[in-house]
């Protein structure tokens, strides 16, 4: 492939009075690359959008709004949390599925200088009560699931108002939807500061309890302008490299996104929502993830694009329906979440003549993406994760901390205007995740000399579940809280599906009896199903360790056999 091309674009885009000059500043003590050009907050980007008027913007089953009907009702959301005392600096919880609400919240909160927390839709009442706690909401939207979790648990609600979204209200103070969005008003015309929190997306904790990454506006701007980037800088280096350049004349396509992923994740809110309603795009979302419904919405609605988990590309390439529809407009098919496997980027690209993969590897505590690589530069390096984005600063180091050098293998660390703030009610974590400014990943590296990035293992104890993080310690300490359980070491094994599935080698107490079904319903209780091991092994003696006491997964791993779990 044609590197010498893609460095020169790199270099043309970033360059001083460039699109995407990168500028250096201090933030939180420490040097930090941003983009120029950025907006100075997520306000500023919704107020843009003002201008795409009557275009199309959110579509879910039979419901269609345009941009000018979601800014008025933006407009009506913000007037009421005014009227409720909410105020910048405070948060408001969004606790739902994908519904056209969650996105009209979200910007009224961000306009406001409020932060968002993003509720995990899959939460058992116990998470929720966890989270809750802990990020301390003036407000929370619900949708019938979630309110249904609040009445288990009514404490929850105490000195909160609950919104009750496409369900009936129910409850005491329990206020309706239709009453929000008919409070008349607009956005109050604040300054929102750009290293003020735009939202907490929780993830999985090391310790038991899930984390609230603090996403800040300057970092998910700097999202923005990464997703940006990766497609122009992609683009120019093919337009050179084959000699055929655009037309600067050419109106730009509309981008039409199929959202498949949940909108408390970055992969949907920060890379897909941001970078499609920047463009005056329109948003199309699913109820729930379905091969054959995405399939019979990409031809309806002329969707060009798809971002989603490995797993949700290869079902639909592979569907029985497949070549029944017309996906002649799909430009892109790909996602993150995890790394894209190698054979799947080929099939990708023979599978729709129209269509190129494309990937995204990133985090939380990046409000969204690290690198990204698509078209025939991924087609090239289908085991790569891509280059760095411009406003990073990337290294992997060793155990000590200290900088291997390059094509060595490392803990990639990363520095630059995406790094969140830190951790909520955590400076501990904070401490141990970031130094410096330098963002841990947790994933061990190698960079090669053309600046790509190969993901070759994990540092963190951690399954990776059809895009989601599932921490090791999370489960055991859930498993622990059976009094019947003396040892449990859970572990991820390789799943064709969804990547990995949790596992987890058991050891009762002496006297005491108990089957996998019953650990399960235990576990059901007190965290999310997803969480919960699929594979059961239950041993009869000390779980195997080295020296320092800990338990030897991969010996275990190794030495359990599928088909003997429970």
């Amino acid at each position: 492939m044609h590197y010498a091309e893609l460095k020169i674009a790199w270099a043309e885009l970033i360059a001083p009075g460039a699109p995407f000059e990168i500028d250096t500043i201090e933030v939180r003590g420490a040097p930090m690359r941003a983009y120029k050009n950025a907006p100075p907050n997520v306000r500023a980007l919704w107020l843009s959008t003002a201008a795409y008027g009557e275009r199309e913007y959110l579509v879910y089953e039979d419901d269609r709004q345009t941009y000018a009907q979601a800014h008025a009702h933006v407009n009506a959301v913000a007037a009421w949390l005014v009227a409720q005392g909410v105020a910048p600096g405070d948060r408001v919880a969004i606790a739902m599925r994908n519904y056209p609400e969650w996105m009209l919240i979200y910007w009224a909160c961000v306009c406001m200088g409020v932060a968002v927390v993003g509720i995990n839709a899959w939460w058992v009442a116990e998470e929720l009560d966890y989270a809750i706690k802990d990020s301390d909401p003036k407000v929370v939207f619900c949708d019938a699931e979630r309110l249904a979790r609040f009445a288990e648990r009514p404490a929850m609600a105490s000195g909160r108002r609950l919104v009750a979204v496409r369900t009936d209200p129910s409850g005491d103070g329990v206020v309706a939807w239709s009453e929000v969005i008919a409070t008349p008003g607009a956005l109050p015309d604040i300054a929102v500061d750009p290293d003020a929190d735009a939202c907490i997306f929780y993830t999985s904790g090391t310790t038991g309890f899930p984390k609230g990454a603090q996403l800040t506006h300057r970092g998910c701007v700097a999202n923005l302008f990464s997703i940006m980037f990766t497609g122009q800088v992609s683009a120019l280096a093919t337009a050179r490299a084959t000699g055929v350049m655009p037309d600067p004349a050419a109106p730009l396509p509309i981008p039409i996104a199929l959202v498949v992923t949940p909108l408390f994740h970055v992969t949907a809110n920060n890379c897909t929502a941001y970078a499609v309603t920047a463009a005056g795009g329109k948003l199309v979302l699913m109820r729930r993830w379905d091969a054959k419904e995405a399939l019979r919405l990409i031809e309806k609605e002329k969707v060009t694009n798809l971002s989603g988990v490995p797993v949700m590309a290869r079902e639909l390439i592979t569907h029985p329906d497949f070549g029944r529809h017309d996906l002649s407009s799909l430009m892109s098919l790909g996602g993150g979440g995890a790394q894209l496997p190698p054979d799947l980027v080929g099939k990708i690209d023979a599978a729709v003549a129209t269509a190129r993969p494309n990937t995204g590897y990133g985090m939380t505590e990046t409000c969204g993406i690290i690198t990204a690589l698509a078209a025939d530069f991924f087609i090239d390096k289908p085991d790569s994760a891509g280059p760095v984005m411009p406003c990073y600063e990337a290294k992997c180091v060793d155990d000590a901390g200290a900088a291997v050098t390059q094509g060595e293998i490392g803990e990639l660390w990363v520095r630059g205007a995406q790094v969140i703030k830190g951790y909520v009610n955590r400076p501990e974590a904070t401490a141990e995740a970031i130094t410096d400014g330098w963002l841990h990943t947790g994933d061990v590296a190698r960079i090669d000399a053309d600046g790509f990035v190969f993901i070759v293992d994990r540092k963190k104890d951690m399954v990776l579940r059809g895009g989601e993080n599932v921490y090791c310690a999370e489960v055991e300490a859930c498993l622990y809280r059976h009094a019947a359980v003396a040892e449990v070491c859970v572990f991820g094994v390789a799943d064709e599906r969804l990547g990995e599935e949790v596992a987890a080698a058991v050891v009762l107490r002496p006297g005491q009896s108990l089957g996998a079904e019953a650990l399960r319903a235990h576990c059901a209780g007190i965290m999310a199903k997803h969480k919960i091991p699929r594979y059961l092994w239950f041993l009869p003696g000390p779980l195997p360790r080295n020296a320092n006491g800990k338990f030897l997964k991969r010996e275990l791993r190794e030495g359990l056999a599928l088909g003997e779990a429970a």
